[in-house]
């Protein structure tokens, strides 16, 4: 809103929590020590703090089952007294450009129905997070039907001037959403601290509305504040907490404890930015009340760690399905298999014996779906070949349990014979990929 003449300029955080399915305990209770439990207690000290948050269910249902319960009651705390909203997403964290409209779907209902159990009625997703900011048209018809009024994606998906001052729309035939486009260039000097807590609000107090209130969207991993970077969830982001404290002028605590040294370093101090504008806090689906609804627009297909070269040569999803990849090539093929055996097995899956192997092949599916396989086999520069055949024999237990459901079915014996077939595939498809594994 805008208050006389002063530019209000609205920050809207965004933090993303998530680990693999397979991620071991001891290095999820690392996680929340380093990262998480910190998170919690910063927005607790900072009652005006406020962040949008996408926690898959996946990680929520390690938490619970690896005794770390104190983390969802610590979010659910803070989603109750509104400094939280949470975002809906894909439960196993799948890639969702790359599976089909019913997987995807499926993900999204299953990951509200997970979440909604664990955090109670303090999960009322809003808006929607792709897992790695994955984005394709094909995505948005199952996000709109599953309820949300918004989806974030990267930057550089933009296909128009960069809105800082309204908010565009993608519409299909089912509807429309708003659509929310995540500051790439900042989001990633916070990420790789290129950026100090002052740094950052002198660069939100030297943006120029031209008179117009504007926002600005970060997002990067929760992982970021404590465990890639130590003690980073005080050392930037209680510090930027600390200077945007309501009714107080930037420069004051945290920075007027730092005044003396920064001036032995030679720094800058900081901007008093009361005096042209003023920087507020938002959580994302607070600037649905705030901006203009702008234009139907349509996004470029891309992920948060594809470039603008990546989308230009067709290559939106890099780290997951580089098209010149052999490896990604193999594991989806085999992927494929997997999604069409299950598929067939629960067709004709009608009697206990067979029902009860396709009940187990289809939740197999849904966590083998998960990206982190393809993310490792990325030569950008990741790779690891223990994360890579974790997800392989995921997708082979798929396999072993959707062809034991479909040869004790029913089903004609042209049917068990064409799936057999594909088993055989998908055995060739296993023995290249781990060959590909002991090359490399």
């Amino acid at each position: 809103m805008r208050e006389g003449d002063m530019t209000l300029i609205y920050w809207a955080p965004l933090l993303h929590f998530y680990q693999p399915p397979t991620q071991i305990p001891s290095v999820l209770e690392r996680i929340c020590n380093e990262s998480y439990r910190p998170l919690i207690r910063v927005f607790e000290e900072y009652p005006h703090a406020k962040v949008s948050v996408n926690i898959n269910g996946s990680l929520t249902e390690m938490l619970r089952h690896h005794g770390q319960v104190d983390v969802i009651e610590g979010l659910r705390a803070l989603a109750r007294r509104g400094q939280l909203e949470f975002t809906g997403s894909g439960k196993y964290h799948p890639i969702l450009p790359l599976i089909s409209e019913d997987e995807q779907r499926r993900q999204i209902v299953l990951n509200r129905k997970t979440n909604g159990y664990l955090f109670g009625d303090a999960f009322e997703p809003v808006g929607f997070f792709p897992p790695e900011m994955a984005y394709s048209r094909a995505i948005v018809r199952p996000i709109i039907e599953t309820g949300h009024r918004w989806v974030l994606i990267s930057g550089v998906a933009c296909p128009t001037d960069w809105p800082m001052d309204v908010i565009h729309q993608v519409r299909v035939e089912e509807g429309e959403i708003a659509v929310f486009f995540r500051d790439d260039i900042l989001s990633n000097k916070i990420s790789f601290q290129s950026f100090s807590g002052e740094q950052f609000i002198q660069h939100l107090a030297s943006l120029d509305g031209q008179g117009r209130d504007m926002y600005v969207i970060t997002a990067m991993d929760a992982e970021t504040f404590g465990h890639h970077i130590q003690d980073w969830e005080t050392t930037f982001l209680a510090q930027v907490y600390e200077a945007l404290q309501p009714g107080q002028p930037v420069l004051s605590g945290v920075r007027q404890a730092k005044d003396l040294a920064d001036q032995h370093r030679g720094l800058l101090r900081m901007p008093q930015v009361t005096e042209t504008g003023e920087i507020r806090i938002a959580k994302i689906s607070e600037l649905l009340d705030i901006f203009p609804i702008g234009d139907a627009i349509d996004p470029k297909s891309s992920s948060w760690s594809a470039s603008a070269e990546d989308i230009a040569a067709g290559n939106p999803y890099p780290l997951w399905k580089d098209k010149d990849s052999l490896i990604h090539r193999l594991q989806w093929q085999h992927m494929g298999i997997c999604v069409d055996l299950v598929k067939t097995a629960c067709g004709v899956a009608k009697d206990d014996f067979s029902g009860h192997f396709a009940s187990i092949a289809r939740g197999l599916l849904d966590q083998a779906l998960h990206s982190c396989q393809f993310w490792w086999a990325s030569k950008r520069p990741m790779w690891d070949v223990n994360m890579i055949h974790k997800g392989l024999l995921e997708q082979q237990e798929v396999i072993l349990n959707a062809y034991k459901a479909i040869n004790s079915s029913g089903a004609s014996d042209r049917v068990k014979t064409d799936c057999y077939y594909r088993v055989i595939a998908a055995r060739d498809l296993a023995s290249k990929i781990i060959d590909h594994l002991f090359m490399y």
